[in-house]
């Protein structure tokens, strides 16, 4: 997913002349008192360097990706091993596609059947984009692993910005460690009927042997994602390739293998909803949405691994917005080849514990569909390995600015495979807790799925507003739109605040304990919870919460984090001479 590696700086030459920089002059990052009112402006022009300065060098000069990191506050502390082409593979690997749809299918079939996956995919999709390009523009202008929370913080006006940080970062932290959660049970689930077929029907798995998998994938996750950046990065190539395969595999082999019996007319395949709920049709459209919404979700992940990216602030916006763009056009098609596929039985489809396994066992019959379910589990796999990597990297960047409970266990790098493991192992321990909901019941479960996407959409919504609502001298950074930005960024707001309306219903007007949409309970309990412990007397986050924290306080410690180890010491000897002026 990225391209250029990191220049080294120029060595110190011991002819040019020194001028006197004064203090003032260097961004507000490099003093004590943290002002991140200019954020957005300074990592968008290039910041001049002591040792750029004694060298002779403009401030025209392209800053490195430490330099625009510094530039926001934070030292290098992550080894920038992501290509471009893996930038893109993690948000790629965490849409998933045809895992993902297969997770989530029974929302469109039930609420629409063939035009709701086809149509309610289409126009989702349009809207998803509109997201992703106004998340797009900012990563570019300020490419940091805590993305959302620090533009929050940069955007709004002073008296919202510690409160709108805080809840950010809370409900961001919510949205991401839940679509860890639902991505791993739905691998559990996949396996689970992938034993069914095996079986020939006759093994029908219960909630806690569904759940002692879910336990078992997520702690494989754990291991893979404390592994070394390098492997981390290399990974996401062997994701993405597997992931085109497979669409490629349904779109062509679906509709020559299935048989004339289950075979769909255009007339049932896209133009006849079938609405098997309660709800009326229109409605019914609205909520078959959640399969494409949770589909392409977590896309903003490429920014929680900015500062591991090598050009980060133009690979991470333009993984982000391809991998969005790229998911709804073969998304579209695999939707397509499905709803042609399917049969006209959906109540039947509806109500197997697996809806694609099911369509696959009526085309390929059941060692067809063994082998394809095989290849659905491991690309399901991938897609939580990607996301509790993501994951992770936010809860060590808010833990880095002290905004969690535990922040200094949190923000810590495992020393020797320089990665945050102890954030690794907290999201595993949340997710666990997050899939005893299926103990309440086959609603309670799917709210993780819709709680993925109302978290993630408070998180992306806030800091996308706040950039034309706030007092912020906002400029762009490549990415960006132009006059384009305003009309797409409020279609993009406007979409996220009714769609996570609508998922707080239930999949029935008529419902129980066990039929309940419990996103509401989860998701406004936990943001209740944080809002509390900010306001919270004496030991609330509004006594010393303070938003993004710089962690580089000088501009030595700036240079050591951008050059390599031969030359440390003569960039000392340069910040030295500064000093000395």
């Amino acid at each position: 997913m990225r391209a250029h590696h990191l220049s080294s700086s120029p060595s110190l030459s011991s002819s040019c002349s020194v001028s006197f920089v004064p203090r003032s002059y260097f961004p507000p990052v490099f003093v004590n008192a943290p002002d991140f009112s200019r954020n957005f402006a300074i990592a968008s022009s290039p910041p001049l360097d002591p040792v750029d300065l004694v060298d002779g060098m403009t401030s025209k000069k392209k800053p490195t990706d430490e330099e625009l990191l510094a530039s926001l506050g934070y030292k290098q502390e992550f080894k920038r091993e992501f290509t471009p082409l893996e930038v893109f593979g993690v948000a790629f690997s965490i849409i998933g596609l045809v895992p993902s749809i297969a997770s989530v299918l029974f929302y469109a079939i039930a609420f629409g059947g063939g035009p709701a996956m086809v149509w309610g995919w289409a126009v989702a999709s349009v809207f998803i984009l509109t997201v992703g390009i106004s998340l797009a523009e900012l990563g570019s202008a300020a490419p940091t692993s805590g993305g959302l929370y620090f533009w929050t913080y940069s955007l709004s006006s002073p008296k919202w910005k510690g409160l709108l940080c805080w809840v950010v970062g809370y409900a961001y932290a919510v949205g991401s460690i839940s679509a860890f959660s639902s991505i791993d049970w739905g691998c559990a689930v996949q396996i689970m009927a992938a034993a069914t077929i095996g079986s020939g029907g006759t093994f029908q798995p219960t909630s806690a042997q569904t759940y002692a998998v879910f336990t078992m994938v997520i702690f494989a996750h754990i291991g893979i994602c404390s592994l070394g950046t390098a492997i981390l990065a290399r990974l996401q190539r062997v994701y993405v390739v597997l992931n085109l395969l497979l669409c490629l595999a349904i779109i062509i082999a679906l509709p020559v293998a299935t048989p004339a019996e289950f075979r769909n007319t255009v007339d049932f395949a896209l133009k006849d909803l079938k609405n098997l709920s309660e709800w009326p049709d229109g409605y019914a459209f609205i909520l078959s949405l959640n399969t494409p919404l949770w589909t392409i979700c977590s896309f903003a992940s490429s920014v929680n691994i900015s500062e591991e990216a090598s050009n980060a602030a133009t690979a991470v916006p333009w993984g982000m917005t391809l991998a969005v763009a790229i998911a709804g056009i073969v998304g579209l098609a695999v939707n397509i080849s499905l709803a042609f596929c399917m049969g006209t039985d959906l109540e039947a489809l509806n109500n197997s514990n697996q809806p694609m396994a099911q369509i696959f066992f009526q085309s390929f019959g059941e060692r067809g569909t063994l082998i394809i379910w095989a290849v659905i589990v491991i690309t399901q796999f991938m897609m939580g390995s990607s996301m509790l990597l993501a994951a992770s990297r936010q809860i060590f960047a808010f833990s880095r600015d002290s905004g969690l409970p535990f922040s200094s266990w949190l923000y810590r790098l495992n020393k020797f495979t320089k990665t945050p493991v102890n954030a690794v192992v907290f999201d595993g321990v949340v997710a666990l807790f997050m899939g005893c909901l299926v103990f309440a019941g086959d609603q309670a479960i799917n709210a993780i799925f819709a709680l993925s996407i109302v978290g993630n959409y408070v998180a992306y919504s806030i800091p996308i507003a706040a950039r034309f609502l706030g007092q912020n001298d906002f400029k762009p950074g490549p990415f960006n739109l132009g006059k384009f930005s305003f009309p797409v960024t409020t279609i993009a707001v406007i979409f996220m605040v009714f769609m996570s309306i609508v998922f707080f219903f239930p999949m029935s007007p008529t419902t129980d304990a066990q039929g309940m949409n419990y996103t509401v309970v989860v998701l406004g309990g936990t943001m209740l919870l944080s809002i509390i412990y900010f306001y919270f007397p004496k030991y609330g986050g509004v006594n010393w919460f303070a938003g993004p924290v710089p962690n580089i306080n000088s501009i030595s410690e700036h240079s050591s984090t951008r050059h390599s180890e031969e030359d440390r010491e003569d960039d000392a000897t340069a910040v030295d001479v500064i000093d000395a002026c």
